[in-house]
């Protein structure tokens, strides 16, 4: 356990998941409020926060669900707001492909928006860290925020009403997608690929059940591959 176990890099993650504390809370703590309006009792409600811990994905699901929208409907929905998970993994497997089975299980249940913002950006910027480093930074970056999630959701789907709408806690959502996808925008790939999937969700939001997003999922990842292509082919023939 010692050669992939670093506390120093532990601690570091730790610390640099921190800030994201202050709109994780609300976040977590709006979905068990929203959850619980919608009809779910309280287990249920941390039961699929614990389960599913994808913010975007549950608002999804559970929006469809709250207009009886078929079940393959609502599953394929949350899988496209999820899609991201899949390049996100592809994108970990050069620094995390040598973990043993269960190290790797365990990384794929703590992938979230937050913890590969900060490891991928860490990742590319200290090359020489090795694999246990690697593994005890992403783990030490997940700690703080994975109890709050729990917390929170249990906390709001409890409360529910008690909460007033003045608090205005949906404005954890945007905020949090902002706040990691701005970083991360740094080729002409990634910054087309943002720019055509905004584009595309606007001008399908008339479709029902959320089938919009599937359309702008789409439309963004060929762009960005698309660009990618032309990037590399244009990099060759030079």
């Amino acid at each position: 356990m010692t050669s992939f176990f670093d506390r120093t890099e532990f601690m570091r993650g730790f610390r640099h998941g921190l800030p994201f504390l202050l709109v994780v809370g609300p976040f977590a703590l709006l979905f068990g409020v929203v959850a619980t309006e919608a009809g779910l009792p309280v287990l249920q409600t941390l039961a699929f926060s614990v389960v599913v811990i994808a913010g975007a994905a549950q608002f999804t699901a559970l929006q469809l669900m709250a207009e009886n929208a078929p079940t393959v409907v609502v599953i394929a929905s949350a899988l496209t707001v999820n899609l991201r998970m899949a390049m996100y993994s592809a994108s970990l497997t050069p620094h995390f492909g040598g973990l043993p089975f269960w190290r790797r299980a365990f990384v794929a249940y703590g992938l979230v928006d937050q913890s590969y913002a900060l490891a991928i950006i860490e990742f590319e910027k200290r090359t020489e860290m090795t694999l246990g480093q690697k593994f005890s930074y992403f783990v030490g970056s997940i700690t703080p925020v994975f109890p709050v999630w729990y917390a929170a959701t249990l906390v709001g789907a409890v409360v529910g009403q008690a909460i007033p709408p003045s608090f205005a806690l949906d404005f954890a959502v945007p905020i949090t997608f902002l706040a990691m996808i701005g970083p991360m925008l740094r080729t002409k790939a990634h910054v087309l690929a943002a720019v055509v999937s905004v584009i595309t969700a606007l001008t399908f939001a008339f479709l029902p059940w959320n089938l919009g997003l599937m359309v702008a999922a789409a439309a963004g990842m060929i762009t960005g591959a698309e660009v990618e292509r032309r990037t590399e082919k244009a990099r060759d023939s030079k």
